[in-house]
Protein backbone atom coordinates (compact mmCIF):
# COMPACT_ATOMS: atom_id res chain seq x y z
CA UNK A 1 0.00 0.00 0.00
CA UNK A 2 3.22 2.43 0.12
CA UNK A 3 2.06 4.37 -3.04
CA UNK A 4 -1.37 5.18 -1.76
CA UNK A 5 -0.36 6.34 1.55
CA UNK A 6 0.09 10.32 2.22
CA UNK A 7 1.82 10.41 5.22
CA UNK A 8 1.64 8.22 8.62
CA UNK A 9 0.89 10.94 11.93
CA UNK A 10 0.70 9.13 15.59
CA UNK A 11 1.00 5.65 14.15
CA UNK A 12 -1.47 6.07 11.61
CA UNK A 13 -1.80 5.31 8.11
CA UNK A 14 -3.27 8.49 5.96
CA UNK A 15 -4.48 7.37 2.21
CA UNK A 16 -3.18 9.88 -0.66
CA UNK A 17 -6.96 10.88 -1.83
CA UNK A 18 -5.50 12.36 -5.16
CA UNK A 19 -4.59 8.70 -5.88
CA UNK A 20 -8.00 7.27 -4.48
CA UNK A 21 -9.56 9.59 -6.99
CA UNK A 22 -7.56 8.54 -10.02
CA UNK A 23 -8.34 4.74 -8.87
CA UNK A 24 -11.89 5.21 -8.97
CA UNK A 25 -12.01 6.86 -11.97
CA UNK A 26 -10.10 4.24 -13.58
CA UNK A 27 -12.44 1.67 -12.36
CA UNK A 28 -15.44 3.56 -13.27
CA UNK A 29 -14.32 3.41 -16.46
CA UNK A 30 -13.75 -0.29 -16.57
CA UNK A 31 -17.13 -0.81 -14.57
CA UNK A 32 -19.37 1.30 -17.41
CA UNK A 33 -17.63 -0.56 -20.43
CA UNK A 34 -18.52 -4.07 -18.59
CA UNK A 35 -22.34 -2.92 -17.91
CA UNK A 36 -22.40 -1.51 -21.82
CA UNK A 37 -21.12 -4.73 -22.88
CA UNK A 38 -23.85 -6.98 -20.96
CA UNK A 39 -21.40 -8.34 -18.59
CA UNK A 40 -22.34 -9.15 -14.86
CA UNK A 41 -20.09 -7.69 -12.67
CA UNK A 42 -20.66 -9.44 -8.57
CA UNK A 43 -20.40 -7.28 -5.51
CA UNK A 44 -19.04 -8.97 -2.42
CA UNK A 45 -19.54 -6.73 1.21
CA UNK A 46 -20.01 -9.46 3.77
CA UNK A 47 -19.60 -6.71 6.25
CA UNK A 48 -21.47 -4.87 8.94
CA UNK A 49 -21.01 -1.59 7.51
CA UNK A 50 -21.33 -2.88 3.84
CA UNK A 51 -24.30 -5.01 3.83
CA UNK A 52 -27.13 -2.66 3.69
CA UNK A 53 -25.70 -0.18 1.39
CA UNK A 54 -24.40 -2.96 -0.86
CA UNK A 55 -27.72 -4.28 -1.05
CA UNK A 56 -29.76 -1.18 -1.89
CA UNK A 57 -27.87 0.48 -4.21
CA UNK A 58 -26.37 -2.63 -6.14
CA UNK A 59 -30.16 -4.47 -6.40
CA UNK A 60 -31.26 -0.76 -7.89
CA UNK A 61 -28.46 -0.80 -10.47
CA UNK A 62 -29.18 -4.94 -11.88
CA UNK A 63 -26.45 -6.57 -10.44
CA UNK A 64 -25.74 -9.64 -8.09
CA UNK A 65 -24.15 -9.18 -4.87
CA UNK A 66 -23.12 -11.53 -1.80
CA UNK A 67 -23.86 -9.52 1.32
CA UNK A 68 -23.96 -12.55 3.55
CA UNK A 69 -21.43 -15.62 4.24
CA UNK A 70 -19.27 -16.41 1.26
CA UNK A 71 -19.96 -19.61 0.52
CA UNK A 72 -16.76 -21.51 -0.50
CA UNK A 73 -16.57 -22.87 -3.88
CA UNK A 74 -19.15 -20.28 -4.91
CA UNK A 75 -16.70 -19.24 -8.19
CA UNK A 76 -14.98 -22.51 -8.44
CA UNK A 77 -17.62 -24.76 -7.66
CA UNK A 78 -20.54 -22.46 -9.56
CA UNK A 79 -22.48 -25.70 -11.04
CA UNK A 80 -23.35 -26.89 -7.25
CA UNK A 81 -24.48 -23.10 -6.59
CA UNK A 82 -26.79 -23.25 -9.80
CA UNK A 83 -27.92 -26.23 -8.30
CA UNK A 84 -28.92 -24.87 -4.72
CA UNK A 85 -30.64 -22.06 -6.49
CA UNK A 86 -33.08 -23.92 -9.04
CA UNK A 87 -34.10 -26.04 -6.07
CA UNK A 88 -35.11 -23.06 -4.43
CA UNK A 89 -37.44 -22.43 -7.80
CA UNK A 90 -38.56 -25.70 -7.12
CA UNK A 91 -39.84 -25.66 -3.97
CA UNK A 92 -41.63 -22.07 -5.64
CA UNK A 93 -43.14 -24.05 -8.27
CA UNK A 94 -44.71 -26.61 -5.87
CA UNK A 95 -46.23 -24.08 -4.13
CA UNK A 96 -47.82 -22.50 -6.79
CA UNK A 97 -49.15 -26.04 -8.19
CA UNK A 98 -50.75 -27.03 -5.03
CA UNK A 99 -48.69 -29.75 -4.50
CA UNK A 100 -46.87 -28.33 -1.08
CA UNK A 101 -50.32 -28.72 0.59
CA UNK A 102 -50.23 -32.78 -0.16
CA UNK A 103 -47.31 -32.88 2.28
CA UNK A 104 -47.28 -33.45 6.01
CA UNK A 105 -46.85 -30.62 7.98
CA UNK A 106 -43.95 -31.82 8.77
CA UNK A 107 -42.57 -32.35 5.17
CA UNK A 108 -44.07 -28.60 4.92
CA UNK A 109 -42.11 -27.43 7.61
CA UNK A 110 -38.78 -28.44 6.56
CA UNK A 111 -39.24 -27.61 2.68
CA UNK A 112 -40.16 -24.32 3.64
CA UNK A 113 -37.06 -23.84 6.30
CA UNK A 114 -34.79 -24.68 3.31
CA UNK A 115 -36.74 -21.96 1.18
CA UNK A 116 -35.90 -19.14 3.46
CA UNK A 117 -32.18 -20.27 4.11
CA UNK A 118 -31.42 -20.46 0.36
CA UNK A 119 -33.43 -17.21 0.10
CA UNK A 120 -31.32 -15.51 2.54
CA UNK A 121 -27.69 -16.70 1.36
CA UNK A 122 -28.37 -17.05 -2.97
CA UNK A 123 -31.32 -14.94 -3.18
CA UNK A 124 -29.29 -11.98 -4.52
CA UNK A 125 -28.04 -14.02 -7.16
CA UNK A 126 -30.62 -15.67 -8.18
CA UNK A 127 -30.65 -14.10 -12.10
CA UNK A 128 -26.45 -14.88 -11.99
CA UNK A 129 -26.94 -17.98 -14.41
CA UNK A 130 -23.15 -18.19 -15.34
CA UNK A 131 -19.67 -16.88 -14.38
CA UNK A 132 -19.49 -13.14 -13.42
CA UNK A 133 -16.99 -11.29 -15.89
CA UNK A 134 -15.74 -9.64 -12.59
CA UNK A 135 -16.14 -9.09 -8.78
CA UNK A 136 -16.18 -5.80 -6.89
CA UNK A 137 -15.10 -6.51 -3.18
CA UNK A 138 -15.41 -4.37 0.10
CA UNK A 139 -12.11 -5.16 2.17
CA UNK A 140 -10.32 -7.95 0.68
CA UNK A 141 -9.15 -9.17 3.83
CA UNK A 142 -12.04 -10.16 5.19
CA UNK A 143 -12.76 -12.08 1.70
CA UNK A 144 -9.67 -13.29 0.56
CA UNK A 145 -11.28 -17.02 -0.20
CA UNK A 146 -13.12 -14.60 -3.12
CA UNK A 147 -10.58 -13.11 -3.95
CA UNK A 148 -8.31 -16.41 -4.28
CA UNK A 149 -11.43 -18.02 -6.33
CA UNK A 150 -11.26 -14.83 -8.36
CA UNK A 151 -7.89 -15.45 -9.10
CA UNK A 152 -7.70 -18.91 -10.20
CA UNK A 153 -10.54 -18.30 -12.60
CA UNK A 154 -8.65 -15.32 -14.44
CA UNK A 155 -11.83 -13.23 -12.87
CA UNK A 156 -10.90 -9.46 -12.62
CA UNK A 157 -11.11 -7.90 -9.32
CA UNK A 158 -12.32 -4.44 -8.24
CA UNK A 159 -12.29 -3.83 -4.84
CA UNK A 160 -11.74 -0.98 -1.86
CA UNK A 161 -8.49 -1.89 -0.01
CA UNK A 162 -7.27 0.27 3.03
CA UNK A 163 -3.85 0.58 4.66
CA UNK A 164 -3.94 -2.85 6.21
CA UNK A 165 -4.62 -4.52 2.66
CA UNK A 166 -2.70 -5.54 0.07
CA UNK A 167 -3.35 -4.88 -3.71
CA UNK A 168 -0.44 -6.76 -5.21
CA UNK A 169 -3.67 -8.93 -6.82
CA UNK A 170 -6.42 -6.65 -7.69
CA UNK A 171 -6.73 -5.39 -11.37
CA UNK A 172 -8.45 -2.25 -9.98
CA UNK A 173 -7.21 -1.08 -6.55
CA UNK A 174 -9.07 1.78 -4.77
CA UNK A 175 -7.22 2.91 -1.97
CA UNK A 176 -10.12 3.81 0.59
CA UNK A 177 -11.29 3.71 3.90
CA UNK A 178 -13.24 0.11 4.23
CA UNK A 179 -14.50 0.62 7.60
CA UNK A 180 -16.71 3.66 7.23
CA UNK A 181 -19.79 3.34 5.82
CA UNK A 182 -20.00 6.60 4.29
CA UNK A 183 -16.58 5.99 2.64
CA UNK A 184 -18.45 3.02 1.06
CA UNK A 185 -21.33 4.44 -0.16
CA UNK A 186 -19.45 6.91 -1.99
CA UNK A 187 -17.50 4.44 -3.61
CA UNK A 188 -20.56 2.01 -4.12
CA UNK A 189 -23.08 4.90 -5.45
CA UNK A 190 -20.15 5.99 -8.07
CA UNK A 191 -19.83 2.24 -9.11
CA UNK A 192 -23.50 2.16 -9.84
CA UNK A 193 -23.96 4.83 -11.41
CA UNK A 194 -21.08 4.21 -13.93
CA UNK A 195 -23.05 0.87 -14.45
CA UNK A 196 -26.57 2.89 -15.22
CA UNK A 197 -24.10 4.71 -17.82
CA UNK A 198 -22.90 2.06 -19.84
CA UNK A 199 -26.34 0.47 -19.68
CA UNK A 200 -27.99 3.42 -21.31
CA UNK A 201 -25.36 3.27 -23.84
CA UNK A 202 -26.18 -0.26 -24.48
CA UNK A 203 -29.70 0.62 -24.87
CA UNK A 204 -29.45 3.91 -27.01
CA UNK A 205 -26.87 2.02 -29.23
CA UNK A 206 -29.63 -0.92 -29.83
CA UNK A 207 -32.28 1.54 -30.20
CA UNK A 208 -30.34 3.23 -33.26
CA UNK A 209 -31.23 1.62 -36.54
CA UNK A 210 -28.40 3.22 -38.67
CA UNK A 211 -25.39 1.95 -36.45
CA UNK A 212 -24.51 -2.00 -36.17
CA UNK A 213 -25.90 -3.76 -33.37
CA UNK A 214 -21.88 -5.38 -32.70
CA UNK A 215 -18.75 -3.64 -33.40
CA UNK A 216 -16.00 -5.81 -34.59
CA UNK A 217 -14.17 -7.37 -31.94
CA UNK A 218 -10.64 -6.22 -33.46
CA UNK A 219 -11.79 -2.29 -32.91
CA UNK A 220 -13.33 -2.86 -29.99
CA UNK A 221 -10.07 -4.40 -28.74
CA UNK A 222 -7.83 -1.74 -29.85
CA UNK A 223 -9.83 0.77 -28.26
CA UNK A 224 -9.48 -0.36 -24.99
CA UNK A 225 -6.00 -1.61 -25.04
CA UNK A 226 -5.70 2.22 -26.37
CA UNK A 227 -7.17 3.41 -22.39
CA UNK A 228 -4.68 1.10 -20.84
CA UNK A 229 -6.92 -1.26 -19.09
CA UNK A 230 -5.39 -4.82 -17.93
CA UNK A 231 -5.95 -7.42 -20.03
CA UNK A 232 -8.45 -9.21 -17.75
CA UNK A 233 -10.54 -6.46 -18.27
CA UNK A 234 -10.45 -5.93 -22.17
CA UNK A 235 -10.73 -10.18 -22.24
CA UNK A 236 -13.91 -9.91 -20.73
CA UNK A 237 -15.70 -7.08 -22.14
CA UNK A 238 -14.24 -8.68 -25.82
CA UNK A 239 -14.69 -12.42 -25.08
CA UNK A 240 -17.85 -13.78 -27.14
CA UNK A 241 -21.39 -13.90 -25.39
CA UNK A 242 -21.91 -17.03 -24.52
CA UNK A 243 -25.60 -18.56 -24.97
CA UNK A 244 -27.86 -19.11 -22.00
CA UNK A 245 -29.41 -22.28 -22.34
CA UNK A 246 -33.11 -21.46 -21.91
CA UNK A 247 -34.36 -24.89 -22.04
CA UNK A 248 -32.59 -25.70 -18.85
CA UNK A 249 -35.61 -24.17 -16.97
CA UNK A 250 -36.70 -26.31 -13.83
CA UNK A 251 -39.15 -28.63 -14.66
CA UNK A 252 -38.16 -31.76 -12.06
CA UNK A 253 -41.65 -31.89 -10.08
CA UNK A 254 -42.90 -32.30 -13.97
CA UNK A 255 -40.61 -35.50 -14.36
CA UNK A 256 -39.83 -36.64 -10.76
CA UNK A 257 -42.18 -38.18 -8.07
CA UNK A 258 -42.65 -35.88 -5.00
CA UNK A 259 -41.94 -38.46 -2.54
CA UNK A 260 -38.42 -38.76 -3.52
CA UNK A 261 -37.68 -35.17 -4.11
CA UNK A 262 -39.06 -33.95 -0.09
CA UNK A 263 -36.70 -36.42 1.43
CA UNK A 264 -33.67 -33.81 -0.15
CA UNK A 265 -35.21 -30.83 1.80
CA UNK A 266 -35.68 -33.37 5.30
CA UNK A 267 -32.82 -35.74 5.56
CA UNK A 268 -30.83 -34.89 8.95
CA UNK A 269 -33.33 -33.06 10.76
CA UNK A 270 -33.50 -33.08 14.18
CA UNK A 271 -37.31 -34.18 15.65
CA UNK A 272 -36.82 -31.74 18.49
CA UNK A 273 -36.84 -28.96 15.97
CA UNK A 274 -40.02 -29.75 14.72
CA UNK A 275 -41.76 -29.99 18.39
Amino acid sequence: MAPYIFMERNGIHIINLEKTIEKIDEAALAMKHLSRSGKKVLFVATKKQAKEIVSEKVKAAGMPYVTERWPGGMLTNFPTIRKAVKKMTTIDKMATDGTFMNLSKRERLQVTRQRAKLEKNLGSIADLVRLPSALFIVDVCKEHIAVREAKRLGIPVFAMVDTNSDPTDIEFPIPANDDASKSISLIIDIMCQAIAEGMNEKKNEKDKESEPQQRDKKVMRKELETSAMPAAIIEAIVEEEEEIDEEEEIDVLADEDYDDIVPDFIEDTDEEELI
